[in-house]
């Protein structure tokens, strides 16, 4: 077969069954099951665009110099007009083979059939029982009991669907593709007005910054004033990450290795956290965003559920874990919209096992077999750096008492919070609803993120993080440069009727938490109808 001649839709589900690796780019059919283990941003990152028109998220990951790298992939030419997105594998799609025998109903047969798993029975009048209920065995009646939780969660998961659907443009697929055209001719034009140039004297300004607050430490930390050496470093430590997000998503230089080297430097050195785990859940994060299944940014359970979708637990295809909904998190979740500022203060311990674990597991050591082979031995050694000096020499041998150490150790981490507020103020008060394989990947961009609104004079100190929803749609572009693509961004949300959601940092914070206080009530009152179930034989649930 030539690589100009159409690949049928058909052959593509085939294929897939198969086990190949199909996404379709532009024209074009890729083949990638030999790039899949050399990926340097992870197996999972292909794994979601498998049957899908991959272009849009295909251009804004990779810089021009890549994307020429496609053609050696490329198997043929797709179909004409709109492709219809498959669900990916790893999503639940169910492909299957065709032959030449094959009827018209046979391209059916590639997206999972979603099948509601827990009937939902009508509800009986309060206070009274069916007569089935009436003569079931305690343990039935159980059952019927997580039949009409899983309808309650059913209903819930639909009150954030219907919100969605009337807020945002219908996921008609033409409608979608008039949005994908539009975001297309957005991005020729960020790429023809200079938007992905680095301005460098920018990263003058930040080092200066950098120096200051790591002199300053060193300083107090010389005069023996503890404590206000440990804000100092908590500070450095703010504002050096901000640079090793940058430099993640090659938005220095633009050179993978150049770029790579700088982030580790910073994030694995500098702050002992594993920039490869990052890498490989932050891509993840940014393709299938607030996904409750896929998105490994918003799996927290039990200290935090941003859905009900967690209630009936669910499997983590990025961790292959199963995340279940037990007695800690009935617990803990209620309450989550108290514990939120508290567990953000920590979120830093957390980063560190997380590195750890990353670099340790087979996912690191697979990570860009050929391309970023070196990635797992660098972190590991920069890594081990961190802890001798911080670990070692800072706290065990310059610091003179237990309760110092102590004392040290927590001023110092718990600086670093305002950060963790903000990565994930962007995403945990927007929408974690899936509305499809049609809906483009602009509007799931805006829908699942928002912008936090602040002069211009403050952008220091959030970092670029508060443009989140212009870095979804543009993630390689600088970060000193999303202020003024922020304008052009809003021009493409009014022509879409995509809505855009700005607010200021304390409407987002009170955004943030109303989300976490609304599903804490709902797993209250689920918690509560299980009682009464398990007490009475009824639901309660009406």
């Amino acid at each position: 077969m030539s690589r100009d001649d159409i690949v049928t839709a058909e052959a593509v589900d085939s294929l897939i069954a198969d086990g190949h690796t199909i996404v379709i780019y532009e024209d074009y059919v890729l083949k990638l099951d030999a790039w899949l283990p050399k990926h340097p941003g992870g197996q999972l990152a292909i794994m979601h665009m498998v049957g899908r028109d991959g272009s849009d998220e295909i251009n804004a990951y990779h810089s021009l110099a890549t994307l020429k790298t496609m053609k050696a992939f490329r198997i043929g030419r797709k179909p004409p007009g709109i492709w219809t997105n498959r669900t990916p594998p790893i999503r639940g799609g169910i492909f299957e083979k065709h032959d030449s025998n094959c009827d018209s109903a046979c391209s059916n047969n590639n997206n999972t059939l979603a099948v509601n798993a827990y009937p939902s029975p009508s509800p009986s009048p309060a206070g009274s029982t069916t007569p089935l209920e009436k003569t079931l065995s305690q343990e039935e009646k159980d059952n019927i009991g997580k039949l009409k939780a899983a309808a309650f969660i059913a209903y819930a998961e639909s009150q954030d669907v219907d919100r969605d659907l009337k807020e945002y443009p219908p996921v008609d697929p033409a409608i979608q593709e008039d949005i994908v055209k539009k975001y297309r001719q957005l991005h020729d034009r960020v790429h023809a007005e200079g938007f992905y140039d680095c301005p460098y004297v920018e990263y003058g300004k930040e080092i200066t910054r950098y120096s200051i607050l790591f002199g300053t430490s060193m300083f107090a930390l010389y005069h023996q004033w503890y404590l206000t050496s440990a804000l100092f470093l908590g500070l450095f430590w703010h504002q050096l990450m901000f640079s090793a997000h940058d430099a993640a998503h090659l938005a220095i230089t633009g050179n993978f290795e150049i770029d790579s080297l700088i982030a580790m430097f910073v994030a694995d050195f500098c702050c002992g956290l594993s920039i490869g785990w990052w890498k490989s859940s932050h891509n993840v994060h940014h393709l299938i965003t607030n996904h409750p299944e896929h998105d490994p940014d918003i799996q927290n359970v039990p200290l935090f559920a941003t859905t009900p979708t967690f209630f009936k637990g669910l499997h983590s295809t990025y961790y292959n874990f199963k995340f279940a909904w037990d007695a800690a998190a009935e617990l803990l979740v209620p309450f989550q919209h108290y514990t939120y500022y508290p567990v953000m203060g920590i979120a830093r311990f957390n980063l560190y096992l997380l590195s750890w674990l990353h670099v340790l597991s087979s996912k690191s050591s697979s990570l860009g077999k050929s391309k970023a082979w070196w990635f797992r031995p660098t972190e590991i050694a920069f890594m081990s750096c961190y802890w001798y000096i911080f670990g070692y020499l800072l706290l065990w041998c310059t610091l003179p008492t237990w309760p110092i150490r102590i004392g040290f150790v927590l001023v110092s981490h718990v600086v670093t919070m305002p950060l963790h507020v903000q990565i994930t103020l962007s995403h945990w008060g927007m929408s974690t609803s899936d509305l499809g394989e049609s809906e483009s990947f602009a509007q799931r961009q805006l829908r699942t993120t928002m912008d936090v609104d602040c002069p211009a004079w403050l952008d220091f100190i959030h970092g670029g993080l508060q443009f989140q929803a212009v870095h979804h749609l543009f993630p390689r572009v600088p970060r000193h440069n999303l202020r003024r693509l922020q304008g052009l961004v809003k021009e493409f949300c009014e022509s879409t009727d995509i809505p855009y959601t700005l607010l200021g940092f304390v409407d987002g914070n009170a955004k943030v938490i109303g989300r976490l206080s609304e599903v804490g009530q709902q797993v209250e009152h689920l918690v509560n109808c299980q009682k009464y179930m398990a007490k009475t034989g009824e639901s309660g649930l009406h």
